[in-house]
């Protein structure tokens, strides 16, 4: 009789499209804390949620752009864990072998790029990305914190970080991408979300509807537990590599 664990694993082996979503609960595990972690030290008074508006940044955009460099700086201590690492090797393997493959992150700190993967669909931007107010100029920020706060744009505009905010829409190219994958794949992958954050976690609902097999990989139940083919329960560092090793062979291996 064969288990869960191999029954997800031939499931892969025989898939022609696959699109994988991932959550915090991957980034949690290389130490990048969730926006449900509470804050600590000179931040323990304030609500990460309340930092996380257009409006806060136009109150305070000192306040608010200290605090998302000083996430910019510590996301750069961290580094891809084993779960990163077997998406990174996963796609490396699907698109050898002539399937489709899409990768669409929910997370802003480009761990995925870091360890290997391409064509990452970031669907709430990334922490590195600062844009200016005025002129929409957009760069990539990779070296210490900033000298001022907010910082500003060589045309003399603030700029703030490249993130999606509460009540902000996804970028709607993102977005775009990450709809079509969802619908024309035959599995589909969530792995460490929460599947409460919308419009992403409709991604999922969207897979169903489309006919797509479903596998959830997280420690905890979600809303949409009961609704996925499969769930594999435990940290992604741990099952990932054990699945796609399962599918077809470990990295340094013959059987891909």
């Amino acid at each position: 009789m064969i288990d869960l664990f191999d029954d997800v694993a031939q499931s892969l082996r025989t898939a022609r499209s696959i699109v994988v979503l991932t959550g915090a609960g991957i980034s949690a595990e290389s130490g990048i804390p969730t926006f449900r972690d509470a804050l600590t030290g000179l931040w323990a008074r304030f609500n990460a949620a309340e930092l996380a508006t257009l409006e806060a940044f136009a109150h305070d955009p000192e306040l608010v752009s200290r605090w998302y460099d000083q996430r910019r700086i510590q996301v750069a201590q961290c580094r891809p864990n084993a779960g990163h690492l077997a998406l990174a090797h996963l796609q490396q393997i699907a698109r050898g072998r002539g399937k489709s493959f899409t990768l669409a992150t929910q997370n802003v700190d480009r761990l995925h790029q870091a360890a290997g993967s391409t064509e990452v669909i970031e669907l709430h931007g990334s922490l590195w990305v600062w844009r200016c107010l005025d002129c929409g100029t957009e760069s990539e920020e990779r070296g210490g914190a900033f000298e001022e706060y907010p910082p500003t744009c060589p045309c003399g505009g603030i700029r703030r970080p490249g993130v999606v905010w509460f009540g902000e829409m996804l970028p709607a190219a993102a977005l775009a991408a990450a709809q079509v994958a969802a619908e024309r794949c035959d599995r589909f992958i969530s792995v460490g979300t929460s599947s409460l954050v919308y419009p992403a976690a409709g991604l999922i609902e969207q897979a169903i509807a489309a006919g797509a097999s479903v596998l959830e990989v997280n420690p905890h139940a979600t809303p949409l537990s009961d609704r996925v083919r499969w769930s594999l329960r435990g940290p992604a560092g741990e099952l990932l590599p054990r699945l796609v090793d399962a599918a077809f062979g470990s990295p340094s291996g013959k059987n891909v």
